[in-house]
């Protein structure tokens, strides 16, 4: 499968002040979606851009807009028959596992700044593959075993694990679905918490401690950009525990971030499916 002749580009909005690590995260998870759908025209903005190292969203969708209108009149001044481009610009999908409504709105704000044809579409989560990426993140850390069926134990495996997410309650909320899988996954009981919410840390380690877990983890339920990297420390020192890397530029982040676009446009091919559970 590939990306239909003039399809709108993929716009992926960059939450966070940005760097040159983001930009690298950001540059990893488009390459997989273009890995994924050959053709696919994918472009990052962001929402804290400069316009100079770091392009905003609506500079991004501007630039979008000026390229196809320019594609058309050297089309039509070669002859050709071509037809007037319609429908959206671009589909922008924001870089976040969960629903964050100030991030959202600042998201909603520069596509209407622009001026330009975009559809937004949803967060990426919940997910299957989102818990797939938890368990490897965790697993990577030394918290939890990479596959429950081999007759190995990993010494520092967490009987516990606190979901740390942004955006509120209701960003608990959608965090709190991955969370089922990934204690599916596990076989510990896993419950969702808000970096941004104070003392919601510490409740939810001391519940999981009181119900009889001793040995905690945190697993950020973050791509990475949307925070600052200290709160995950902060997070994991008030809880009294050891703390994963945020998701990053997983493989499934990427695919994730296509099957958003390609189901907006009406082309979604097989959604990309989690590992089965062990």
């Amino acid at each position: 499968m590939a990306a239909p002749e003039g399809a709108p580009a993929l716009v992926l909005a960059v939450p966070g002040r940005p760097s040159a690590a983001t930009r690298g995260l950001a540059e990893e998870i488009v390459s997989i979606a273009r890995s994924e759908l050959p053709g696919l025209d994918a472009r990052i903005g962001y929402l804290d851009g400069d316009d100079t190292d770091f392009p905003t969203l609506p500079s991004v969708l501007t630039h979008a807009a000026e390229e196809r209108t320019a594609r058309f009149e050297q089309a039509r001044a070669a002859g050709l028959d071509v037809k007037e481009p319609d429908g959206p610009v671009a589909v922008v999908v924001p870089l976040l596992a969960g629903p964050d409504s100030a991030l959202l709105r600042q998201v909603r704000q520069a596509v209407m700044e622009s001026r330009i044809a975009a559809e937004l579409t949803d967060v990426l989560g919940p997910h299957p593959l989102l818990a797939e990426a938890l368990h490897v993140r965790l697993s990577e850390a030394g918290l939890a075993r990479a596959d429950r069926a081999r007759l190995f134990t990993v010494a520092t495996a967490a009987d516990g694990i606190i979901l740390a997410s942004v955006g509120g309650e209701e960003a608990v909320q959608a965090a709190g679905i991955t969370g089922m899988l990934l204690a599916a996954r596990l076989a510990v009981p896993v419950m969702a918490a808000a970096l941004d919410q104070e003392g919601s840390i510490a409740s939810v380690a001391e519940q999981l401690r009181s119900s009889g877990s001793q040995q905690l983890a945190l697993a950020p339920y973050l791509i990475g950009p949307e925070i600052d990297a200290t709160l995950i420390e902060e997070a994991a020192r008030e809880a009294g525990c050891a703390a994963a890397e945020a998701l990053g530029p997983y493989p499934a982040i990427g695919k994730l971030a296509l099957a958003k676009y390609t189901t907006a446009l009406g082309i979604a091919p097989p959604q990309p499916q989690g590992a089965p559970v062990r």
